[in-house]
């Protein structure tokens, strides 16, 4: 079942769960996030960072819309931190259902002007968009980057930054980073920032660089209007270090014997954040939203 964003989160929001988007770098990951999904009966977002789509290359989507068209569970498939309105075409002509435009390193007019044109494309074509205010910071173990100093959303600029720009959904910051900490930082998110935004924004929040988080503060979040919880490197981390645990113990070459087990230890991964989120189970709520989806027709052909 392939779903717009918005279709996805506005369930999500209103019952109360978050749903884990996962980035997917190869036809392994694809698999692990897709599979776990449907074994968990959960929602779940396929994200693809542009450096990723740039590896897998455009074909490589006819598989996936493929893919998770034909599940019983609702899948999205999203562009994630696109950083221009071509980053944002490229992802509308290989199908995504879904596009983030990443203007949070602009000065504000510049990020509200950008994301407003990028929204309107989306929009044209039945796409959701996701835009982002405040930076997220970098631990510097990930492709995604991020900043040293965080720049915290500020709630009024956040209420101002959704009338002005018509996002389906907003990516916050309030504390988080891309990567895997280091063992010394212990990250606590401003929760009092969170609620406020909450108050004053009607669309679901979105939570970047969620893992290795405190899972205390994930859950608290999702009662504070969070309904997209960005994953990758705690995920990754697990994949590869089964990987580096095999190559170094056999002589194995085929990609057969190798990657099984790292696609179950990335599943691992997933299961748990997906039973954090509450998303487990959920995938019945959306039995209404998969009689819709024949209906939804656009000029980039989504769904064929």
């Amino acid at each position: 079942m392939l779903l717009t964003m918005k279709q996805l989160l506005k369930v999500a929001n209103e019952n109360k769960f978050a749903v884990g988007a996962f980035n997917v770098a190869d036809s392994s990951f694809l698999r692990a996030v897709v599979e776990e999904a449907e074994s968990s009966n959960s929602p779940a977002i396929i994200a693809i960072h542009p450096s990723e789509l740039e590896f897998l290359t455009d074909e490589f989507f006819s598989y996936v819309r493929h893919r998770v068209y034909e599940s019983h569970v609702p899948f999205v498939i999203h562009l994630d931190h696109g950083g221009s309105i071509e980053d944002v075409l490229r992802a509308i002509r290989c199908g995504f259902t879904s596009v983030m435009i990443d203007g949070s390193l602009l000065p504000y007019k510049e990020n509200v002007e950008l994301t407003k044109k990028a929204a309107e494309i989306a929009h044209a074509v039945g796409v959701s968009i996701e835009g982002e205010l405040g930076t997220i910071g970098s631990t510097g173990n990930s492709v995604e980057g991020g900043v040293t100093e965080v720049t915290y959303t500020n709630p009024a600029e956040a209420k101002d930054f959704v009338e002005r720009t018509g996002v389906d959904s907003l990516a916050v910051a309030i504390g988080t980073a891309h990567g895997i900490y280091p063992k010394n930082i212990k990250p606590q998110l401003q929760m009092d920032i969170l609620e406020e935004i909450n108050k004053l924004v009607s669309i679901p929040l979105v939570l970047h660089g969620g893992s290795s988080n405190p899972d205390s503060e994930v859950a608290q979040s999702i009662t504070l209007g969070v309904s997209k919880i960005n994953i990758s490197s705690d995920m990754k981390y697990a994949y590869f270090a089964k990987a580096r645990d095999i190559l170094s113990t056999t002589e194995y070459w085929d990609p057969n014997v190798i990657y099984p087990d790292c696609i179950m230890a990335a599943r691992k991964v997933i299961n748990q954040k997906m039973n954090l989120f509450n998303s487990v189970g959920k995938a019945k709520l959306y039995e209404k939203a998969s009689r819709k989806q024949e209906d939804l027709v656009t000029t980039s052909g989504l769904y064929k």
